[in-house]
């Protein structure tokens, strides 16, 4: 079965510049041009990866992401006319799995939609009993089942997140750059922009820590890059 993509942009012709490509790529495409629209066809069509638009009537892109992510584990590429940075660490810290800026070639879009689907199969697949899950203080991760838990409640991850947890987790204490967790998690080099690793680690903070500004288990290294520390 081909994977379904869900394509949202208000812009009709830029629709009509994505679809045909990634149906000539062998995708099943969906598209809505309203931001109410996505969330009912994601609803519907239960899209593999969706392609968002930051700016949307009715509801923006960023809206549309953080509601996606209460149900959804779609990969989420935001694609947004603005280029600063701060715009993309909102984009990553909602829930994003990455991040492109227009204008951009059907070439790059459709490499970026093979990385993030990459990591979605790697978050889904079988439990294996002969992967037995790492124990870390009050967490436990099963790289079986791409699952954490903390205190037996299962945290909700997206893939990137899962990876960089996984990849910190694995070997405590072991300093790693924000380049060699961004290679780890989205396995493309071209992916270089080492400040999304940042927004990254604050969403897993919020969701693994007792306090998120005083952080105990993924600890910051400052001037190399982050740490899985104490609690072991």
């Amino acid at each position: 079965m081909p994977h379904t993509l869900l394509l949202v942009d208000d812009e009709e012709k830029v629709l009509e510049f994505m679809e045909p490509f990634l149906r000539q790529e062998g995708y099943r495409t969906v598209t809505a041009m309203t931001g109410t629209d996505a969330l009912a066809k994601a609803k519907e069509h239960g899209p593999a990866v969706v392609v968002l638009d930051w700016m949307l009537p009715e509801m923006s892109g960023i809206d549309v992401c953080r509601e996606l992510r209460k149900w959804s584990r779609a990969g989420i590429i935001m694609v947004t006319a603005r280029a600063e940075e701060a715009d993309k660490v909102i984009g990553l810290e909602v829930g994003a799995d990455d991040y492109m800026t227009k204008p951009f070639s059907l070439r790059e879009l459709s490499a970026r939609i093979r990385s993030v689907l990459r990591r979605l199969e790697g978050h889904d697949r079988e439990a294996s009993p002969e992967d037995p899950p790492l124990q870390r203080g009050g967490l436990t991760i099963s790289e079986a089942q791409c699952r954490v838990w903390r205190g037996g409640k299962e945290i909700p991850l997206t893939p990137t997140e899962y990876k960089l947890l996984l990849t910190l987790a694995a070997r405590p204490g072991i300093v790693y750059s924000r380049l060699q967790l961004l290679q780890s998690a989205q396995e493309d080099d071209y992916l270089n922009d080492e400040r999304t690793v940042d927004a990254h680690i604050s969403r897993i903070r919020r969701k693994i820590e007792d306090d998120p500004a005083s952080p105990a288990y993924i600890q910051t290294v400052y001037g190399f890059g982050y740490r899985f520390g104490g609690r072991q």
